[in-house]
C-alpha cells in the first residue's frame, strides 16, 4: 500500500468533519438533532468505559460470527466442488438463505436459542455465510483447463488434485470472500442485537444505540455508530492485509499494486 493510498482518504475525511463542525456552528444546529464532531469526540471521552464495553461485546460476537461463517462455508464449498448433486441439491438453499432477511428469522433464532449470546452469534453467521460459500466455490473451479488436464493425465487422485491445484486457484476468491463476509458479520450481529433488544451489563453497542435514542442523547448514539464504522472499516483493514500477506508472493492481483 502506498503512501497516498493513505492520505488521500484520510484529507477527504478531514475536510469533511471540517465542513460537518462548521456548518453545525454556523447554523447552531442543537445537539438533540445533530451534534457537532467535537461533542462526539467528547461523548467518546466521557462514556468511553461504556460504550468501549459494548464495543467489545459486539466485536466477541462478530469474530466468533466470522469464524463460523468462514469454517461452515469452507466446508459447503468443498462438499460442492467434490459432488454436482450436492451442488445441485444445496446451492439454492444457501441463495435462499442470503436473500432472506435476518430481521424476519432473528426473532425465531432468539426464541429458539436460550443462550442469548449463542443466538446473537448465529443470526450473524447466517448472515455472513453466503460470500464465503459463493467466493470460494467460485475459486475452486476457476482452475485452468490445461492444469486440470495435465493433473488428469498424471492420475492425480481427487484430492491432490483439491489440494495442490483447486485450492491455489481458490484462494483470491477466499479473500475476496472474508472481505465481504467480515462486515457483513458486523452488520448481522448489529442487526441481531437490535432485535434482541436485551439490556443489562453485557449488551452490545446496538443496544446503546436504542437507549440513547430513547433517551434523545444523540451525541452518544453517534459516538456508537462511529464506533461501529471504525471496527468495521478495521475488519476490512485486517482481510485486506491478510489478503495481500498471503498473495503478494506469487499471485497478479497484489503484484500488480506492488
Amino acid at each position: 500500500m502506498n503512501r497516498g493510498q493513505v492520505l488521500w482518504p484520510a484529507a477527504l475525511a478531514v475536510l469533511l468533519i471540517a465542513l460537518w463542525q462548521g456548518l453545525v456552528v454556523a447554523f447552531d444546529v442543537p445537539p438533540f438533532l445533530v451534534p457537532s464532531p467535537l461533542r462526539v469526540a467528547q461523548t467518546l471521552v466521557d462514556d468511553a468505559a461504556m460504550l468501549f464495553s459494548a464495543l467489545w461485546v459486539t466485536m466477541k460476537i462478530t469474530l466468533l460470527a466470522f469464524a463460523c461463517a468462514t469454517a461452515l462455508g469452507v466446508a459447503i464449498a468443498f462438499a460442492f466442488v467434490q459432488s454436482r448433486i450436492v451442488e445441485t441439491a444445496l446451492f439454492p438453499y444457501a441463495v435462499l438463505l442470503q436473500v432472506t432477511p435476518i430481521v424476519a428469522i432473528a426473532p425465531l433464532v432468539i426464541i429458539w436459542v436460550k443462550d442469548p449470546t449463542a443466538s446473537l452469534v448465529i443470526c450473524a453467521t447466517l448472515v455472513a455465510l453466503f460470500p464465503i460459500i459463493a467466493n470460494t466455490t467460485l475459486g475452486l473451479k476457476s482452475v485452468n483447463a490445461g492444469l486440470l488436464a495435465y493433473f488428469r493425465l498424471q492420475r492425480a487422485s481427487r484430492w491432490q488434485t483439491l489440494w495442490r491445484l483447486r485450492i491455489p486457484s481458490a484462494l483470491p476468491y477466499f479473500f475476496g470472500g472474508l472481505r465481504i463476509s467480515s462486515g457483513l458479520a458486523l452488520i448481522g450481529a448489529v442487526v441481531a442485537e437490535f432485535v434482541a433488544g436485551t439490556g443489562g451489563t453485557g449488551t452490545g453497542l446496538a443496544y446503546q444505540i436504542l437507549q440513547a435514542g430513547y433517551q434523545l442523547n444523540i451525541p452518544r448514539m453517534f459516538a456508537a455508530l462511529a464506533l461501529i464504522t471504525l471496527a468495521g472499516v478495521a475488519l476490512f483493514a485486517a482481510m485486506a492485509g491478510l489478503s495481500r500477506w498471503a498473495l503478494k508472493g506469487w499471485h497478479e492481483s497484489e503484484q500488480a499494486h506492488e
